[in-house]
């Protein structure tokens, strides 16, 4: 039986409909989560009574803004606004050590298939703690917290791109650290991912008005950020969208 409570709709209306979704819930179902029982389109659409159609996935272990459409032709719209980098998306994600104020990681990726894709994001860091317990050699620990905007569309190219520059993403697996995972688990009974999408812009594909989505974050990421120390705050939108 599912443990979701209704979905949080952040936006809707009579063509498109936005939920924030939790830590834990896959968008559809695939044989890759043989184990869950429990997805984002069937739950919208017993809980509004119509069929739902997703125009991108989230992560099983990500939260935050998902997107659908309320007819399948408009999905297709927007299923093409997304493939084509016309979607600004902005995540918000605690990672393993200090961040620097600000960077672009250009960093091509291969696809299972073995082609090679260019895979650009921009970092911004909100905070920085370091917090009193040892994970590893050292006495404390630091965490960031940065907001990611992706200029390319990979698949897992947030997650793989802060494994890169040696500061994954907490509860990441298999890209992130192992130690910190474990000592995630052991210590906070955390077992998600601690990544947010916390802000969609997009061009209504029938009316042409910019629509500006924002999503609060889910109560596990709030938990682990202020029991890292993180100041209190809300997502906001970035600085510079250019």
């Amino acid at each position: 039986m599912s443990s979701f409570t209704p979905l949080d709709i952040v936006f809707q209306d009579d063509f498109l409909i936005a939920v924030n979704k939790p830590h834990g819930l896959l968008v559809h179902k695939s044989f890759i989560a043989a184990d869950a029982d429990v997805f984002a389109v069937q739950l919208l659409r017993d809980q509004i009574g119509k069929r739902v159609y997703p125009s991108h996935r989230l992560d099983r272990k990500t939260s935050g803004i998902l997107l659908f459409a309320l007819q399948e032709e408009l999905n297709g719209v927007m299923q093409k606004q997304f493939m084509e980098a016309e979607v600004t998306k902005h995540y918000h994600a605690i990672v393993r050590g200090y961040t620097p104020d600000e960077s672009e990681i250009d960093y091509a990726l291969k696809r299972d298939d073995g082609v090679v894709q260019q895979a650009v994001t921009r970092l911004r860091t909100l905070d920085r703690v370091e917090a009193g317990f040892s994970v590893g050699k050292h006495p404390t620990s630091r965490y960031s917290l940065v907001e990611l905007y992706p200029q390319t569309g990979r698949m897992h190219q947030l997650r793989k791109h802060m494994a890169h520059v040696f500061h994954p993403i907490i509860g990441d697996r298999p890209h992130g650290c192992n130690k910190q995972n474990k000592y995630f688990l052991d210590t906070f009974s955390m077992n998600t991912m601690l990544l947010h999408a916390c802000y969609l812009s997009f061009k209504h594909p029938l009316t042409g008005d910019t629509i500006e989505i924002r999503a609060d974050y889910q109560p596990e990421f709030s938990r682990m950020k202020q029991l890292l120390g993180f100041a209190e705050s809300r997502p906001q939108v970035p600085i510079g969208q250019e």
